[in-house]
């Protein structure tokens, strides 16, 4: 017993004699348990510089070059063009400027439609689903589908859907209701647009749906008991409680749902190939046929920059608006 407690009598007479030797161990403590979480999220830092960051800048440095097919095997000995490429992009009377700009134009319009569109149905069927009937688990699990199914698995669905001769669009509305004299192109002319655009809703709104749903969820009850025995009907209880208490669910959903469906290469790439006709022509896909099928690397680059400024503008510029609007509000 003598031998055991010798050096812990021992000790304490150290820290006795070294009074600062407890708070140097307390700190030491507390900067593992703070730098642990850093350490334990470095490898997922490291991943998403080496697949989002480092291409990001590999992309802005090519904008600068005339990176064509002849400097693929080695693009850092490709000439430099300072800002041609994207003097080229922004030239609206060159067919290079004049294409890039009808792609914007269909982008913006594609973008607030969808946008729109899935914010208003996500919106109703949130707002339905709050009330308690037989089968309300079912059909939540049924608006989900399109949201968790895979995205190639689901555009190739409707692909063969939108098909013109055994396509079950056509079977319906030509073949058994007679509403068209002759079958119509859907994934070619001026329908791909509203082709593209039915696919994009479909695909985008349970995510609307699965956001305002968790959102109605911290709205009390009793607010709207207590709007019922005032009087209000559903309209004034959706216009007075319902919307100004999901404004700040709606701000990200908003500006989630603008990036995704301004930036979708999948759902077009997927519906119409390579080359989308000209009415659903939305600028990733532009930019993947100028880069991939022109093999003029250096231009897509540059109008893939243009992109992204214009997206971080965007964004600001919204991000600006509604804090403004945020704190017009509480004052």
């Amino acid at each position: 017993m003598t031998t055991t407690a010798a050096p812990a009598t021992g000790e304490r007479t150290a820290q006795r004699n070294d009074p600062g030797a407890a708070p140097r161990r307390r700190r030491s403590g507390r900067l593992r348990r703070i730098g642990l979480p850093y350490l334990l999220l470095l490898p997922a830092l490291l991943l998403e510089l080496l697949v989002h960051l480092v291409p990001m800048v590999i992309g802005i440095v090519v904008s600068f070059r005339e990176l064509t097919q002849f400097y693929v095997r080695d693009w850092t000995t490709s000439p430099w063009a300072g800002l041609d490429n994207y003097t080229l992009s922004v030239d609206f009377d060159a067919p290079v400027g004049q294409a890039l700009l009808h792609s914007f134009l269909i982008t913006c319009l594609f973008t607030v439609v969808s946008v729109g569109l899935c914010w208003l149905l996500g919106t109703a069927a949130a707002v339905f689903m709050q009330e308690t009937f037989r089968g309300r688990g079912f059909l939540r699990t049924l608006f989900l589908v399109p949201y968790a199914l895979p995205v190639y698995a689901a555009v190739i669905t409707w692909a063969f859907m939108f098909q013109r001769d055994n396509g079950l669009i056509n079977h319906v509305i030509h073949d058994q209701l007679g509403l068209t004299d002759s079958p119509p192109f859907w994934l070619l002319g001026d329908n791909s647009f509203f082709t593209l655009l039915v696919v994009s809703v479909w695909k985008g709104w349970p995510f609307a749906f699965l956001i305002m749903m968790a959102g109605l969820q911290n709205i009390p009850r009793d607010i709207y008991e207590a709007a019922a025995l005032d009087g209000a009907g559903v309209w004034q209880q959706i216009r007075r409680i319902t919307l100004p208490s999901l404004r700040p669910v709606n701000q990200v959903l908003v500006l989630v749902l603008f990036l995704w469906t301004f930036n979708d290469f999948n759902t077009p790439f997927v519906l119409f190939g390579k080359s989308a006709p000209a009415a659903a022509d939305l600028i990733s896909i532009h930019i993947y046929q100028s880069s991939f099928q022109t093999w003029n690397f250096g231009t897509g680059s540059a109008m893939s920059v243009l992109l992204l400024l214009f997206l971080l503008v965007v964004t600001g510029l919204y991000l600006l608006f509604t804090s403004r609007g945020k704190k017009a509000s509480d004052g």
